[in-house]
């Protein structure tokens, strides 16, 4: 059986219950998108109250959507685990993304940097544990170099619980960046930990 609701029923006019995980919307992609994650958390509260499933599965590419989730399922006491799902990427290492269809020929090219670069903060990190700011400013380089048409949204590491900035990297950590390239804004991160795990 699939359960397949209608967008009226899930998001219809006339509601006045919202679900917000406040502090953990408010930073990273929740700055440009107000609100954003309060649809997001009601939407997913009212299909898990009828549903009721055991697992829930969501993609790390989407890192602070599960961060929120998962902290909602917490906060709420919903009978239901979040399974991350490690992110699907292309050969090459691109995230696969809907908005991947947006990018010319070109920016296409340029859009690799994003993992790359990830990729790199992580061996560094791994590696020798450096401060923070060190890594996201040799990120910001390679992508200048690698990504020079992109528009950087942001580049932080974080912690992967409470998604707050922090200054050493000899802990678990999140390294997360938004670049806006063309008409796409591309969203990657990784987690950093001893020894390597999946991202």
């Amino acid at each position: 059986m699939v359960f397949m609701p209608s967008v009226d029923t899930m998001v219809g006019s006339g509601g006045l219950t919202e679900v917000t995980v406040r502090k953990l919307d408010e930073v990273l992609c929740g700055r440009n998108r107000p609100g954003h994650f309060t649809g997001v958390c009601t939407v997913v509260a009212k299909l898990f109250h009828i549903v009721q499933p055991d697992k829930a599965f969501f993609g790390a590419k989407d890192f602070q959507q599960a961060a929120i989730l998962h902290r909602m399922v917490r906060d709420l006491h919903f009978p239901v685990k979040i399974v991350v799902c490690p992110t699907v990427r292309e050969p090459d290492g691109l995230a696969v993304s809907s908005r991947n269809a947006y990018l010319t020929a070109a920016q296409r090219l340029q859009a690799v940097g994003l993992s790359e670069a990830l990729q790199q903060a992580a061996e560094t990190i791994r590696a020798s544990h450096p401060p923070a700011e060190q890594v996201i400013q040799a990120i910001r380089r390679h992508l200048a170099d690698r990504t020079p048409d992109g528009q950087i949204d942001y580049v932080q590491i974080v912690d992967p619980e409470d998604l707050c900035d922090v200054e050493t990297t000899d802990k678990p950590v999140r390294v997360v960046l938004a670049v806006k390239l063309g008409v796409a804004r591309l969203i990657d991160n990784t987690l950093v930990d001893d020894p390597p795990a999946g991202s």
